[in-house]
C-alpha cells in the first residue's frame, strides 16, 4: 500500500493581515499590476513565518492563495525596480530616525551550492569563518547614535551584491545570470562607497560611518570618505601605516636636503612611519584606561583604550637603497585623527584590536568613551544579519539570476523594516526599558560575534615591545596626543 502524500497545511491564509497590509499599501504604486501587488503581500507574508526555509517553493506551500510560479514571477520577470523598494521604505523610516547617526558598512556571506547562481565563488566570509563556497553581498545599516542605550534603533538602508572578478570578466556566465552590462567589478570598499551615495541621495540621517579591518585597511576607502567629507571609525589592521603630527611638521619645515653637486638635487624626505601595533606597543601602561561602552548578553563589555592622534599614512622613506621622498607613488600622508587601540582586561581573553577614527572638527579633548562607543558601533549590523537571516529569510533564496536575488533583499529588507515598525510601535513596560523583544520581532539590541580569518602576528624582536625604533619620537605625553581621560561618560555636542 503506497503511503499518503503528506499535505501541506498552511501557516497564512489567503487574507493579508491588516498591519501587515496597512504597511505595504505606500509600497502598492511600485508595482504596476494588480497581481504583482498580491504576489508581494503573500511573499512578505511567508518571510514573516516561522518556517525553517523560505523560498518560493516553501512559501507557496505554507501560505494561501499563491504559487511558485507567481512568486518566481515577482522575484524575476514582474515590473517594478528593487532599487525603488529600498528607497521608499528608507524613506518611510527617515521620518522616525534621530539626525546624526552611524552609517555601518559590511559584508555577509550566503553559502551556496554549485557554480551557476550569480556571483558564487570560494570566498571568505565571516558567516561560517572561513573560505567556503557563497555569494557575498554588502549592506549598509543605519544605527542612531546613542550611546546610553544597548538597544539603539538601527535598520537596513540597503544591499547589494559582490561580483568577483572571475564573473564580471565571464561573459557567458554574466548573460546566464541576467547581469546588466553596466555592472563591472568592483571591490567591497568600491561597493561600499556606493552605498554611501545612495544613502546620502536617499537622505539617511548619518554623520559617521563604521567599517571593519576589511574596508579600514584600504587606502582609497577611507579617501573616498574624506574626500565626500563624512568622518569615519574604521577597523585597520597591525600593519596600518602611521605618522605622528610632530614628526610630519618637523619634516614639512625641514631645510632641504644639500645638493650633491651633480644630478637631481635630492627631494625631501616625509616623516617617519610607524605601523599601529609598534606605536601603541611603545605607549606607557598608564596611558590605557578601562572603558565599559554597553550592556551585552553576558553582561557589560568592558576592555582596556587609548587614542593618540596621528596621521594615516604610507610608504616608508628609509625603503630602497636612496630612501622615498615625498614625490615617490607610494607615500601618503593623510589627514590627522585618532589611532584607537583596545585590548583585554588582564586576565581575560581576546586580541587587541586597532580602530582610526577621522572626526574633523572634534576637539583634543574628546573622551575615551565616546571614540569607544563610536568605534563599536559596527555591531548592530551583525545582529541585523543574524536577525534578517533567522526571521526573514535573507539567506534562502534559490534562484541564480542577479535581478532574482536583488529583488529577494530588497522584499527581506521590507519585512525585517515591517518588524522594527512593530517593536516601535510596541509599549515598554515602564519599569525595564531595555527588555528584549516580544518572541517572534528581532532584538534591536545585543551582539552576534561572527568568526573572522586571523590575522596572521608579524614576526618581530621580543626586546622591540616598548621601546620606539632609533630615530623615532613619541607625540608628546599629556591631555594632547591622548583622548581625555577620567570623564569617559561626558557627551559633547555634534561635529560641526
Amino acid at each position: 500500500m503506497e503511503s499518503p502524500i503528506p499535505v501541506a497545511v498552511p501557516k497564512a491564509g489567503p487574507a493579508p493581515l491588516p498591519a501587515l497590509a496597512a504597511y505595504l499599501a505606500p509600497f502598492a504604486p511600485l508595482f504596476r499590476r494588480a497581481p504583482s501587488r498580491q504576489s508581494l503581500e503573500r511573499y512578505v507574508t511567508g518571510l514573516l513565518t516561522d518556517l525553517p526555509r523560505k523560498n518560493g517553493d516553501t512559501i507557496a506551500a505554507a501560505v494561501a492563495g499563491t504559487s511558485t510560479e507567481r512568486l518566481q514571477h515577482l522575484l524575476t520577470d514582474a515590473d517594478w525596480a528593487p532599487e525603488a523598494l529600498d528607497a521608499a521604505r528608507v524613506r518611510q523610516l527617515v521620518a522616525l530616525s534621530p539626525p546624526g547617526g552611524v552609517l555601518v558598512l559590511d559584508d555577509t556571506g550566503l553559502p551556496k551550492k554549485g557554480t551557476a547562481s550569480v556571483g558564487v565563488a570560494p570566498q571568505y566570509t565571516g558567516t561560517l569563518g572561513k573560505v567556503a563556497n557563497c555569494q557575498v553581498v554588502v549592506s549598509a545599516e543605519y544605527v542612531e547614535d546613542a550611546p546610553e542605550t544597548s538597544t539603539p534603533l538601527h535598520w537596513p538602508v540597503s544591499a547589494r551584491l559582490f561580483l568577483p572578478q572571475a564573473w564580471a570578466e565571464d561573459a557567458a556566465r554574466r548573460q546566464r545570470a541576467h547581469v546588466p552590462e553596466a555592472v563591472i567589478h568592483q571591490t567591497k570598499p568600491e561597493v561600499g562607497l556606493d552605498l554611501v551615495d545612495r544613502a546620502r541621495a536617499w537622505g539617511v540621517p548619518f554623520a559617521f560611518v563604521a567599517a571593519d579591518a576589511g574596508y579600514g585597511q584600504v587606502p582609497a576607502f577611507l579617501a573616498g570618505l574624506e574626500a565626500r567629507g563624512v568622518p569615519y571609525a574604521c577597523g585597520v589592521k597591525r600593519p596600518f601605516g602611521l605618522r605622528l603630527p610632530d614628526e610630519v611638521a618637523a619634516a614639512a619645515t625641514a631645510p632641504p636636503p644639500p645638493y650633491p653637486g651633480r644630478g637631481r638635487p635630492t627631494l625631501p624626505r616625509p616623516a617617519p612611519l610607524w605601523d599601529a601595533e609598534t606605536l601603541l606597543a611603545c605607549l606607557p601602561e598608564e596611558a590605557w584606561e578601562t572603558v565599559t561602552w554597553r550592556a551585552g548578553t553576558k553582561g557589560a563589555l568592558a576592555k582596556q583604550f587609548v587614542a593618540v592622534r596621528v596621521h594615516r599614512a604610507t610608504g616608508n622613506p628609509d625603503v630602497g637603497t636612496n630612501g622615498r621622498s615625498v614625490a615617490h607613488p607610494l607615500v601618503t600622508t593623510g589627514p590627522v585623527g585618532w589611532l584607537l587601540g583596545e585590548r583585554p582586561l588582564p586576565g581575560h581573553p581576546g586580541e587587541p584590536k586597532q580602530s582610526f577614527l577621522w572626526l574633523p572638527g572634534w576637539p583634543l579633548e574628546t573622551p575615551l568613551a565616546r571614540l569607544v562607543t563610536l568605534a563599536h558601533a559596527r555591531w548592530a549590523i551583525e545582529q541585523a544579519y543574524e536577525d534578517a537571516k533567522g526571521e526573514c529569510g535573507l539567506d534562502d533564496y534559490q534562484g541564480r539570476r542577479w535581478d532574482g536575488l536583488h529583488r529577494h533583499l530588497a522584499l527581506t529588507w521590507l519585512a525585517y523594516t515591517f518588524l522594527v515598525l512593530q517593536r516601535l510601535a510596541a509599549p515598554a513596560p515602564l519599569d525595564a526599558p531595555d527588555a528584549p523583544p516580544a518572541p517572534g520581532f528581532p532584538p534591536l539590541g545585543g551582539r552576534a560575534d561572527r568568526p573572522r580569518a586571523p590575522e596572521p602576528r608579524p614576526a618581530a624582536p621580543a626586546e622591540r615591545a616598548r621601546r620606539p625604533p632609533p630615530g623615532a619620537r613619541l607625540a608628546p605625553r599629556g591631555p594632547r596626543p591622548l583622548a581625555r581621560r577620567r570623564r569617559p561618560h561626558r557627551h559633547l555636542p555634534p561635529a560641526t
